[in-house]
């Protein structure tokens, strides 16, 4: 079943956002660079919690940065080329990077970190409600 076809079933309602998040999700894999992990582990609580650890090798804090519009998580780097220095060999290329990550509705950036060329964002969402209502079902006219 393709993509559309599940978008445009009947028993989904409200579910045009899904097909706009796929298209959001593709455009932002990029070329694979920075590689990166994603971690999940449910608390004991029922919170799930999300790390995303980026290998930022080379970046300084202040060359990173970190966006969230609306669901769509962005980070991005900008290394400047260092003219004051002479190098005999380059094998480690400044370059730029944008990365982007479509977060679920609920899920919360809480804190961003950078370790040993490591860059990790923790999420969280706080465990679901389990409410259930009754619907009632009146006359007609």
């Amino acid at each position: 079943m393709s993509r559309s076809q599940t978008v445009r079933n009947p028993f989904l309602l409200g579910f045009d956002e899904v097909e706009r998040a796929f298209e959001g999700a593709s455009k932002a894999a990029g070329d694979g660079y920075p590689p990166y992990n994603v971690e999940r582990w449910i608390s004991p609580d029922g919170a799930e919690h999300i790390r995303i650890v980026l290998a930022v090798a080379g970046f300084a804090r202040d060359q990173l940065e970190i966006t969230l519009e609306g669901n769509q998580l962005v980070i991005s780097g900008r290394q400047e080329n260092d003219t004051s220095r002479s190098y005999l060999y380059r094998g480690i290329a400044t370059r730029q990077f944008q990365r982007g990550f479509l977060l679920a509705d609920g899920l919360v950036v809480q804190t961003a970190s950078l370790s040993e060329g490591l860059l990790a964002i923790d999420l969280w969402r706080p465990a679901p409600s389990r409410l259930a209502s009754r619907i009632e079902i009146r006359e007609r006219g």
